[in-house]
């Protein structure tokens, strides 16, 4: 059983999220085709409604010793589902969310301890993982691996202040996720705080994301992206149906947001297709001509889920920032 904290965003919540999505004006929307599937909205979209995971154990690239390998041999994936087992029952599984778990396995040399400071969770606060056969989730470039970036792409970049002598000296010094705004939408994390909820009416999508309980209200009438002055933590996302396919384009990040290290140029192409009653593919696609010299795209497959998403609590009522900031004028003062 996932393990979690908070307060069940329910059904109050979830009707008034409905009545304010049904009631914005949406003159002039086109209605998709009907979709040859069983699991269709009254309106004939794909229902892609429910709560899904993205629990995998496939890391976002192809570690480097594995080379042009697509695929674990089933052999190589007991191995790496057994290893799971071992790691789990001993509570040495919490250092491994995300990629680290397979990046454990094929004993990769670039894996470094997730907090070596501090320690992090054990097993028991993690769920279970999934499993497939696959190498990387990017599947463009071929080679699973991330296109290299321009070589302009790191200028302006702040760095972060590190060290004793150059602790934060204001929240602003901190980033958006250690001042628990956002870490980012969407989260793509496997494995901590990684389910997705999904409503759906005929002229609107919303996708609340687990971590920092996101939520993004996405109009499918046409209306056109802002023009750029704007630009929001989280982008602008706008969707339409193309058959059995949600296809929804965000642009306009702020370039504090920094997703997967892209810039506020980012053009993110989101593809969400139900192949099956329990499985969501999602199909992500990275343009940023100022980061990658080539665009990128990723896949993973959602996982349906029976459980409830629940309020991420984000160090309550931001009481770290005080205890961070006390803390770096303490060394300051002990120099």
């Amino acid at each position: 059983m996932r393990k979690q904290f908070g307060l069940w965003l329910g059904v109050p919540a979830f009707l008034i999220l409905v009545a304010w999505m049904t009631a914005e004006s949406v003159a002039g929307q086109g209605r998709s085709s009907p979709v040859d599937r069983a699991w269709t909205t009254a309106e004939g979209q794909p229902d892609l409604q429910g709560v899904w995971t993205n629990n995998g154990v496939t890391p976002l690239q192809r570690p480097e010793a594995l080379k042009d390998r697509q695929f674990l041999t089933d052999a190589e994936l007991e191995q790496l589902k057994r290893r799971s087992s071992e790691l789990f029952e001993r509570q040495q599984a919490g250092d491994l969310i995300g990629d680290r778990l397979f990046q454990e396995f094929v004993k990769d040399p670039n894996l470094r301890p997730f907090d070596p400071d501090t320690g992090n969770y054990n097993s028991f606060w993690l769920v279970g993982r999934s499993f497939d056969n696959r190498t990387s989730l990017i599947i463009d470039p071929p080679n699973g691996r991330l296109p290299p970036r321009v070589a302009s792409s790191d200028q302006g970049r702040r760095p972060r202040p590190t060290g004793a002598t150059s602790g934060p000296a204001s929240p602003e010094d901190l980033s958006l996720g250690e001042r628990c705004i956002t870490y980012g939408v969407p989260w793509l994390v496997a494995g901590y705080n990684s389910y997705f909820e999904i409503f759906q009416t005929s002229n609107h999508v919303a996708i609340l994301q687990e971590m920092i309980h996101d939520v993004r209200i996405i109009p499918l009438d046409g209306r056109p992206q802002s023009d750029g002055r704007l630009r929001l933590w989280n982008g602008d996302s706008r969707g339409r149906f193309e058959g059995d396919t949600l296809v929804v384009t965000t642009t306009n990040y702020s370039p504090k947001t920094r997703l997967q290290g892209s810039s506020e140029n980012l053009r993110l192409v989101e593809r969400f297709r139900r192949v099956s009653a329990d499985t969501l593919e999602y199909r992500l696609t990275f343009e940023d001509p100022t980061v990658w010299t080539t665009p990128w795209t990723m896949m993973i497959p959602l996982k349906r889920s029976n459980e409830k998403i629940y309020e991420y609590a984000c160090h309550e009522g931001n009481h770290s920032l005080p205890g961070i900031l006390a803390g770096a004028r303490k060394l300051e003062k002990d120099r």
